[in-house]
């Protein structure tokens, strides 16, 4: 079955990017799909068994995306692209004749197989019981109620661990999870992202997941969890 179940990985790619950025009317990348979400890569390449998605920022002088483009078409699809690095020293050099690179991202994309492992014991964040994020993850008390749905697991009445949809596109969801140190290794994040990607569901949206390639918790939890990588992304601010 293609991941994300009838869905190929190519049309993932494009939901996926559809959650992370904002765009314009032509279809070029504005900023991260965030409050305040602060500006896009100038380029952006997801590769897929399936084909490969680009796309590229608003202000990306025509000539820099035409030469982007003809680099892009060396990159044939196939299972080889989904190991690091692969590619990047092109589009870096032709990206810095414009401009310093001032950030590089390499990393994973996945979906969540049909059936989830049972995620008894998270509960929802509510505007009720928010300040349960307290102490351990009270960072997220600030913004988490405009991440719904987001689940948090409760270690003696607290939140340790919280997972919340931290891009929202019109078909997507992407995950953001995050564990207190002091609470790790327990499956607490396992549990809190299981719920999560029931709860997006249940909202008629399809669960999303991605980390980069450094995170090996992060890519671990993936494992845990059954996800299939449908992907990877590479861009360039």
């Amino acid at each position: 079955m293609p991941a994300g179940g009838s869905r190929g990985a190519r049309e993932l790619m494009r939901i996926h990017l559809d959650a992370l950025f904002t765009r314009d009317a032509g279809g070029r990348l504005l900023r991260v799909n965030e409050p305040d979400g602060k500006e896009a890569p100038r380029f952006f390449l997801g590769r897929t068994r399936e084909g490969n998605e680009l796309r590229f920022r608003a202000d990306l002088p025509e000539d820099l995306m035409e030469a982007l483009e003809a680099a892009c078409r060396d990159e044939a699809p196939g299972p080889e692209l989904l190991v690091p690095p692969y590619g990047a020293t092109r589009f870096e050099a032709l990206l810095a004749q414009s401009l310093p690179i001032r950030h590089r991202w390499a990393g994973l994309a996945y979906s969540f197989a049909p059936e989830l492992p049972p995620a008894a014991g998270p509960i929802p964040v509510t505007e009720i019981n928010v300040d349960l994020l307290r102490p351990h993850l009270e960072d997220w008390c600030a913004d988490v109620l405009l991440r719904q749905p987001a689940m948090m697991v409760l270690d003696e009445g607290r939140a340790v661990s919280l997972c919340c949809s931290v891009r929202r596109g019109p078909v997507g969801h992407e995950a953001g999870v995050e564990t207190a140190p002091a609470f790790r290794g327990r499956g607490y994040a396992t549990r809190a992202v299981a719920a999560w990607a029931g709860a997006v569901r249940r909202l008629g949206r399809l669960p999303l997941y991605s980390t980069s390639w450094e995170n090996a918790a992060s890519r671990a939890l993936a494992g845990r969890l059954g996800l299939e990588c449908f992907g990877t992304d590479l861009h360039f601010t």
